[in-house]
C-alpha cells in the first residue's frame, strides 16, 4: 500500500541552491514537496570514487592506514580515491590509485560491487573492484597524504569488522562481498 501512495504524491524538488563548493564535494540545500508540505532538505554532491580489494599472491589483503580528519583518528581501509573527472570511468581511477596508494598495480581489475555511502544526504557512489597479480611498483602520494600499507588475512579484516573495530563502510562492503565471493 505504501509503495502505491508514493507513486501517486512522489516528492517534488522544487529548488537546488548551492550552499558551498569543496575540493571534493559540493553542499547544496534542496527544497521539496513531500506529501504536500514543503520542506529543506541537504544534499552533498560527490562526483564518484573507486576502491581495490588488492590480493596478494599468498591471499592476503593489501590495506592502506591513514589519518582521516573527520574521525580524528587513524583507520585501515581499501586503497580508494575520488574520480580525477566526473566522467572518468571508474575502473580507471581504480587502476590509479591501487598503484598510487600502494606502491603496487596489475593488468587486471574484476568487478566486486557498488555501494552508495550515504543515501540519506550523499550521492556519492563507489564501485569496488578485485586486483589480483599484483606487480611491485612505486607510491605516488598525494602531498597531503600519509599512507601505510599493510597486508592481513581476510578472517582477520572480518574480525575487526564484527568487532565495531573497522567502521568504514566501503572497506567493510569491499571485504564482505570479496570473501564471500572468492573465500567460502
Amino acid at each position: 500500500m505504501s509503495d502505491q501512495k508514493n507513486q501517486e504524491t512522489p516528492v517534488k524538488r522544487l529548488e537546488r541552491s548551492l550552499k558551498y563548493q569543496g575540493n571534493i564535494l559540493n553542499v547544496y540545500e534542496d527544497v521539496v514537496e513531500v506529501n504536500g508540505h514543503i520542506a529543506h532538505w541537504d544534499y552533498i554532491h560527490h562526483d564518484g570514487a573507486a576502491a581495490v580489494v588488492p590480493v596478494t599472491a599468498e591471499g592476503k589483503i593489501l590495506m592502506v592506514r591513514q589519518y582521516r580528519n573527520a574521525l580524528d583518528r587513524y583507520t585501515l581501509e581499501l586503497p580508494a580515491g575520488k574520480l580525477d573527472e566526473p566522467d572518468e570511468p571508474k575502473i580507471q581511477c581504480a587502476y590509479r590509485e591501487l598503484e598510487e596508494e600502494t606502491g603496487f598495480r596489475t593488468e587486471h581489475m574484476e568487478y566486486l560491487i557498488s555501494v552508495n555511502t550515504t543515501v540519506a544526504f550523499c550521492n556519492e557512489a563507489i564501485d569496488i573492484f578485485v586486483a589480483r597479480d599484483l606487480i611491485p611498483s612505486k607510491q605516488h602520494l598525494d602531498e597531503d597524504e600519509e599512507i601505510n600499507v599493510e597486508a592481513w588475512e581476510v578472517k582477520d579484516l572480518e574480525e575487526l569488522i564484527y568487532s565495531g573495530k573497522m567502521t568504514d563502510g566501503k572497506t567493510i562492503a569491499g571485504i564482505l562481498a570479496y570473501a564471500r565471493k572468492f573465500c567460502r
